[in-house]
């Protein structure tokens, strides 16, 4: 397992996070094993949003894991809120609310990181900065980020905001490349040239923000996975099942190393219920791919180099 120095705090964080966004389905057995078989691993993050399952994922994790002072501080608990019935919430009070209710579903005094979720457009980013004041001061979270956010939203809240932002969680992955798009094909006319991002990744790297990629192993927005569409990825899928042969591990591990590859120190968001799953995910985390086994991986998703 590789792990991160996030700046702004003084974590190891593994670069697998454990996504907590279908665990409703599972037995408390079935999630406690889940868990700890995760840790075991050498997963120490662990990733929530308060609609995740209309607030029974973290309500579910509470009671599987009874947090125990041990083993909370093994942990690395992350949550979002600023999502609502048709719209979106920066607002202090609901920032605040949110948080709240987020620590009584999730048995605990504290969150580590808290993530504002999607952006909202009527933010007042002083408003947010109290919201962020107030919780950092009452011991309620102590490290905070964005998700989905691009280059120019990030600055705008970082300059009101007392403390650093350290993430933010953004789609990423083989069937979904736009935040490295851009850049390989600056200043050229075609659609993939076209910036989806604020050029985000780079902004991230000068900034020294985490980036953390969510639904890793998807095409489109939740159209399907990567490794199931044969007819649209037949040439990325017999990549990936050559270099996995090669390497001994599996195409998960393979698509999984190709996001840690990147210097960027990108972090993976695995949401699989599935143990030996997230076994194949972690055996990517480190996985030394070559800059031209990356780059061939690239083109054969259908992406072109100038």
């Amino acid at each position: 397992m590789k792990y991160l120095s996030i700046p702004g705090t003084h974590w190891k964080a593994s670069n697998i996070i454990m996504g907590c966004m279908r665990i409703a389905s599972l037995s408390n057995e079935e999630l406690e094993h889940l868990i700890r078989s995760n840790m075991e691993l050498g997963i120490n993050f662990f990733d929530h949003a308060d609609i995740y399952g209309k607030g029974e994922c973290e309500r579910h994790f509470g009671q599987a894991v009874n947090l125990r002072s041990s083993l909370r501080e093994q942990m690395i608990i992350q949550t979002k809120c600023g999502i609502r019935g048709g719209y979106f919430d920066f607002s202090k009070e609901h920032i605040i609310n949110s948080v709240d209710q987020s620590l009584a579903r999730l048995q605990t005094d504290y969150i580590d990181v808290l993530l504002l979720h999607r952006p909202d457009t009527l933010m007042d980013p002083e408003e947010v900065a109290e919201a962020f004041t107030q919780l950092h001061q009452s011991g309620k979270v102590r490290a905070f980020g964005v998700s989905n956010q691009n280059s120019l939203q990030v600055e705008l809240l970082q300059r009101y905001c007392p403390f650093k932002l350290s993430f933010n969680q953004l789609q990423f992955g083989l069937g979904h490349t736009p935040l490295v798009d851009a850049g390989l094909t600056a200043n050229m006319t075609i659609d993939q040239s076209t910036h989806r991002t604020g050029e985000f990744l780079e902004y991230a790297r000068l900034h020294q923000i985490t980036i953390q990629a969510w639904s890793p192993f998807q095409y489109g927005y939740f159209e399907g996975l990567i490794f199931q569409n044969h007819d649209r990825y037949q040439k990325l899928n017999e990549v990936i099942d050559e270099l996995a042969a090669q390497y001994g591990v599996s195409n998960t591990a393979i698509a999984t190393a190709w996001i840690t590859r990147h210097p960027a120190n990108i972090q993976v968001i695995a949401g699989s219920t599935k143990p030996s799953r997230m076994k194949e995910v972690v055996s990517g985390s480190d996985l030394p791919l070559t800059r031209q086994e990356w780059y061939r991986l690239y083109t054969s998703a259908g992406n072109m180099l100038p």
